[in-house]
């Protein structure tokens, strides 16, 4: 069985309509959608699918109704890698075909678009709807199970990436945690330092404030002299006034002798 591959050349019974006119004009039609689709066939064999695309889509331009050109296009569009077209193309032949083959495959190569695609989820419910139709298809139960161990693994997947996210988000948070802190010391360490800055240059005032005080006062060499001076007359008079003094005392003893 090869994986993920559509499923192709589905057999879809013909309606025969009674009425010679109505019977060759349909026959004649009929060829031309199929010649079509063949032509298509042999493109999309060789790998072009492009090529097999525009067979397919002029078929359907014909006879917009024939579900093989239709189903055979979603395999050209799934070969293209456009997993979002055939999806639709699979959807609308699963929803409306009456032929257990064309529904069962349609469903089965949705389930495959959307593997593509990792919906997995989703790819679930068409390979389930593929079976209901055909539970006998083993291709079907392989991309099933296939289907769900997907689907688990992406499911842990997120989960992991979603403890690592909370995890980062807590690094992150413990970080910027750590950082206003140490914001917080060093600002608590500048206002500390500002503090004893300004009581040391409040004490140096202090102490050249005091050394002013204590400092005598510087005088002129012209107030020095007049100072000078004037010690030097206080002394001459207060010698004066002994003198005096003096003089004044030897007299008055000199009267009181009794001769």
């Amino acid at each position: 069985m090869t994986f993920l591959k559509p499923k192709r050349n589905m057999k879809i019974k013909s309606i025969y309509i009674i009425g010679l006119m109505v019977f060759l004009g349909v026959q004649l039609f009929g060829q031309s959608e199929k010649k079509l689709v063949r032509e298509g066939n042999n493109r999309y064999e060789e790998g072009n699918f492009q090529e097999a695309e525009i067979e397919y889509r002029k078929a359907l331009s014909e006879k917009p109704d024939y579900h093989k050109g239709k189903f055979n296009l979603g395999d050209a569009m799934y070969s293209q890698e456009n997993y979002e077209e055939s999806g639709k193309i699979y959807t609308e032949l699963g929803e409306i075909s009456k032929s257990p083959n064309v529904k069962s495959g349609s469903w089965y190569n949705l389930g495959n678009s959307l593997m593509q695609q990792q919906k997995y989820q989703e790819s679930i419910e068409a390979y389930k709807k593929a079976l209901r139709v055909n539970p006998d298809d083993q291709d079907a139960k392989y991309n099933l199970e296939y289907a769900r161990q997907m689907l688990n693994e992406q499911q842990q997947q997120q989960q992991n990436q979603d403890q690592n996210q909370d995890e980062e988000n807590k690094d992150q948070e413990q970080d910027q945690k750590d950082q206003e802190q140490q914001e917080d010391q060093n600002k608590d360490q500048q206002d500390q330092n500002q503090e004893q800055d300004q009581k040391d240059q409040k004490d140096q005032q202090q102490e050249q404030d005091q050394g002013d005080q204590q400092q005598p006062q510087q005088i002129s060499n012209e107030d020095a002299q007049r100072m000078l001076d004037a010690l030097k007359n206080d002394e001459k008079k207060t010698l004066q006034e002994l003198q005096e003094q003096k003089a004044k005392a030897a007299k008055t003893k000199k009267s009181e002798i009794d001769w």
